[in-house]
């Protein structure tokens, strides 16, 4: 009879321990996730939003179409890109995927 009530006792807290270690692998997925995946896209996206608050006239850039060209006029959403002289776009800031260092359109002409 003793023996009996003894496992019945220790059968109860096993159990709490068990449900959670079932969770636990799940825990440490979402957390190789973040650190992998979630983290490093947060902060490109907070890179790429910097660039484009930091875009000013006479920059060099590439957009997300391949164009490449040097920025004459900018506004609140819109930048007008010379592509060469006389040739104006207006394009959305968006649109821009990379700030080319200082030079860059003349080494390649």
């Amino acid at each position: 009879m003793f023996i009996n009530t003894a496992f019945a006792a220790d059968a109860a807290a096993p159990g709490v321990a068990a449900g959670f270690m079932q969770f636990a692998p799940m825990v440490v997925i979402f957390v190789l996730f973040y650190f992998m995946l979630i983290r490093p896209q947060q902060k490109r996206a907070k890179e790429q939003k910097a660039m484009l608050d930091a875009l000013a006239k006479g920059d060099e850039i590439s957009t997300t179409g391949g164009l490449i060209g040097k920025i004459s006029k900018v506004s609140e959403q819109y930048l007008t890109l010379e592509l060469s002289d006389g040739v104006e776009i207006l394009i959305q800031r968006a649109a821009v995927a990379q700030r080319l260092e200082k030079g860059t359109l003349k080494n390649n002409k």
